[in-house]
């Protein structure tokens, strides 16, 4: 099986999302020879921190190929949130399976999509967001109950909010605690 995972979001050191992608991707790889991963990268102005990333993770693992490339976020946003057009499968061939982190849902030509939602706060409390967080999140969470065949929350309390606030249904939902791997 080839399965796609987003780790553009690594570049955001510090963060817990970008903690949460290098920690799972490094723990799937560990426990996983058989499959074949391709490691899909994007940023305009940090794309040294993917680079890095995918040195230390290529020496590692040799079932990895890593396709890093120099857009920017809001190319991405433009492309996959709003229009919803060009498939991931463009950039990184073919695969079975694409697990997006956060922020952006490319389309899927024949992958089947997982994702994870760390919270919604950005739906409870909506006035402690920017408007273009809300409305980026709201795009990419109605590609996501389209398109995801699972989705991975870390908590039941982000489940909870999931199916409550965003319609979400409960067997698309699996709890998967920060540092603990899934069983999709």
């Amino acid at each position: 099986m080839r399965i796609g995972i987003d780790i553009s979001q690594i570049v955001y050191e510090g963060t817990g999302v970008a903690t949460y992608v290098r920690k799972m991707v490094d723990a799937l790889l560990a426990q996983d020879s058989r499959n074949a991963y391709v490691l899909f990268g994007s940023s305009l102005r940090k794309r040294s921190k993917l680079t890095e990333f995918a040195i230390s993770i290529r020496k590692k693992y040799p079932n990895v190929i890593v396709k890093i490339f120099p857009f920017p976020s809001t190319l991405l946003d433009i492309l996959w949130n709003k229009l919803h057009i060009v498939p991931i499968e463009w950039f990184i061939g073919d695969v079975d399976v694409f697990w997006s982190s956060d922020w952006t849902q490319p389309p899927l030509a024949r992958a089947r999509g997982v994702t994870t939602i760390h919270d919604v706060s950005f739906l409870r409390y909506p006035e402690k967001f920017a408007q273009t967080i809300v409305d980026v999140q709201k795009r990419r969470l109605a590609w996501v109950k389209r398109e995801s065949k699972a989705i991975l929350c870390d908590s039941e309390a982000t489940k909870t909010d999931a199916i409550r606030l965003l319609g979400l249904e409960n067997m698309k939902l699996q709890v998967v605690y920060p540092g603990c791997t899934p069983n999709i």
